[in-house]
């Protein structure tokens, strides 16, 4: 396969201007410097490859930096940067009506596991959201922190995606 324009631009990049752009997909500078140290990548399966096994042993640490970087699921970011815009796209399907159930729902997981909830929300609706929300309050901390190392993990891929996308 040959090399996508946005392959060339990605494999051509500054190191530290990529590792940038790559942190709005995964707020974990080691993850962004493996990929960055990677390079050159022939296409884009070999950029998501790569990306699947940079740092594969996420700290508790990484995890809630990474989180800090995520919005509540039904509130619309403040700011104006590219991880925003990220954001703002992929909870499209929460509509206004859901947004004070959700921060409800938001507010006990919360409590629950001292963190925001994080899901992949790109293409589900708000309802779905919600539900997917109130099955994951009964799971054990350290359960619902795997499966939210794995919903970073599904988002960095799908942001990943738009960033060497030609």
């Amino acid at each position: 396969m040959a090399t996508t324009t946005g392959v060339r631009r990605l494999n051509e990049s500054p190191r530290a201007e990529l590792i940038d752009r790559l942190l709005n997909c995964l707020d974990i500078t080691r993850w962004a410097a493996d990929i960055a140290d990677a390079r050159p990548f022939a296409d884009a399966e070999a950029v998501q490859r790569t990306a699947a096994k940079a740092a594969p042993d996420l700290t508790e640490s990484e995890i809630f930096q990474a989180l800090a970087a995520h919005p509540r699921i039904g509130e619309r970011p403040a700011d104006t940067g590219r991880g925003a815009e990220f954001s703002r796209r992929e909870q499209a399907g929460v509509s206004d009506d859901l947004a004070e159930e959700l921060r409800a729902a938001n507010l006990e997981y919360e409590r629950r596991f001292g963190h925001v909830y994080l899901v992949c929300a790109s293409g589900r609706s708000g309802e779905e959201l919600l539900e997917i929300l109130r099955s994951r309050l009964d799971n054990k901390p350290d359960d619902e922190l795997r499966i939210v190392d794995s919903e970073l993990r599904k988002i960095a891929a799908l942001r990943l995606a738009k960033v060497i996308e030609p």
